[in-house]
Parts: C-alpha cells; structure tokens; sequence
C-alpha cells in the first residue's frame, strides 16, 4: 500500500514526467499524485511563449520555402528543413502534420505575400490606369526578385498539368480568384471612366502581364539568338523601363497622359535586387 508524501514534500520523480492527455487518462491517481496535483494552477502561455513558438514557426516555413523552391515536393527533404530551421523533426511535426502538409504551408505563405502586394496595388490612391501600370510593373520586377514564388508556382503548374494532386487547386479560391476580379473591376472602372480603350477587359491583362511572363520564358533562347543576356541587370532596367512605357501608349485613350503616368510610376518604383532563377536559364 503506497503512504502519501508528507505535505508540501516535492513529489517523486515519476510525477515530474509531462504527461500527455492520454497518458493522464489510464495513470492510478496515487494519493501523493493528487495531493500534489490539487495545488497546480493551469495557466495559459504568456506573451513570450507564444512569441517564441511563432518565431519558430516561422524559421520552419522560411526553411520550408528555401528547400521546397529548390528541390520540389519530391526531392526535399524534411531533415534539411529541421536542421536550416534549427530544430529537431519531432518540433517541426509539432506544428505542422507531414510534409505534404508543410508543403502546402510554405506555398500560402508565399502566395499571400505576392497576393497581399498586388492587392495593395490595386487599392492605391491612383486612377485605374496608373493603378495598372503598376500592377505590370510589380508583376515583372516579382518574376525576377522573388526565386521562391516563381519556382514553387512552375512545380505546381506540372502538377497540376500531370493530374496529380496539388496544393493549388484550394490557393486559386482562397486567393487568385479574389485577385483576378479585382482586376477585373480595375480594367472595367478604366474603360468606363474614359481613361483606357474599350476593348475586351481581359485582352489588357494578357497584353501586360504575358508580355513579361514571354520575357522570362525566352531568355535562354534570346541569349542564345540574339547574343546577350536578357537576365542582367542592365537589360532588366531597360525591359521594365520599355514595356511600361508601351502600356502608357498601347492601352490608353491618351496617349500623353499614357505617357506621363508611366514615368511617374516608373519614377516611384526602383527596380528591385534580382534572384534569378536556374529555370530562367541564368548562368553563375
């Protein structure tokens, strides 16, 4: 028969053990569990606490993003996560299930970024056809500087063209489809206010976003062709600079006004620094 501890005695080392939930289900309440049990408090966890775990959340998904641009779904490998993390694989299971389910994490994460900065576009204080020179321009300058979104995006896009599962197909929902309507309403609000051309709303689209995507897409055949670099640093200032300045001529009813909002936007906008990627061709 077991003798309870004497009262405010530090209880054997068994009781010292974090118990889980089920564990606490099937363990004898031994009256020197429960004397010392009655005197716990249950407190939720304080700032830094919370501070903390999101913090390491946060180094897993910049982990996660780095390894999931580079080496795809298949080829990564969750031990490299947790070690760039700088965290054990028991943690990184902690917060989040497997590694389909830290895959799809690592892909929202980096679409809101890119969904929340074209949105904040789309919201400026401008008039529609600025706000659209704009969203080009941020367009081509993520396609350059942002290596993880562009990589993660091709993955996803041979996925879903093979017909396999993908992690894309719930993101369109969550937030393409939001953005494109608003797009939508953007190019509409510009063509009813007399200040971009009355065409099919959506031809705008393609003329200022496919421009740039045709870009990326054939510079290693134009290095190849035409015998310089489309990816340096030179050629992409001189890209950007030259395709919104056609936007400014090709899409607006005044071609003067065209004219002056792209360069006030290219004006407010530096390039930002490049990350190429391997896909696009670049050479180290």
């Amino acid at each position: 028969m077991h003798r309870c501890p004497a009262h405010g005695s530090r209880p054997p080392t068994l009781i010292s053990i974090e118990f889980f939930p089920e564990q606490l289900a099937h363990f004898r309440p031994f009256c020197y569990f429960t004397n010392w049990l009655v005197k716990m408090t249950v407190t939720p966890p304080n700032r830094s606490q919370t501070e903390r775990a999101d913090h390491t959340r946060a180094r897993i998904l910049d982990a996660a993003i780095r390894e999931f641009s580079e080496n795809g779904l298949a080829g990564a490998r969750t031990e490299q996560i947790a070690e760039a993390a700088g965290v054990n694989k028991a943690l990184l299971y902690y917060y989040f299930s497997g590694k389909d389910a830290l895959y799809a994490a690592a892909l929202e994460a980096v679409a809101e970024g890119v969904q929340a900065a074209s949105m904040a576009v789309l919201e400026s204080e401008a008039s529609a056809g600025e706000r659209l020179l704009r969203l080009a321009l941020n367009h081509f300058d993520r396609i350059h500087s942002n290596q993880a979104f562009q990589s993660l995006m091709q993955h996803e896009m041979i996925r879903l063209h093979r017909g396999e599962e993908n992690a894309l197909t719930p993101l369109s929902e969550k937030l393409f489809r939001p953005l494109w309507l608003r797009v939508q309403t953007l190019v509409e609000e510009g063509i009813a206010a007399g200040e971009l051309i009355a065409v099919e709303w959506s031809q705008i689209i393609y003329a200022a976003l496919g421009a740039n995507v045709f870009y990326f897409l054939s510079a290693p055949v134009t290095r190849l062709s035409q015998g310089f670099d489309p990816l340096e640093k030179s050629a992409l200032e001189f890209r950007r600079k030259a395709a919104t300045e056609y936007l400014g001529q090709a899409i607006f009813i005044d071609r003067q006004l065209g004219a002056r909002l792209a360069a006030r936007v290219l004006a407010a906008t530096p390039m930002p620094e490049s990350s190429l990627l391997a896909v696009w061709g670049k050479k180290e």
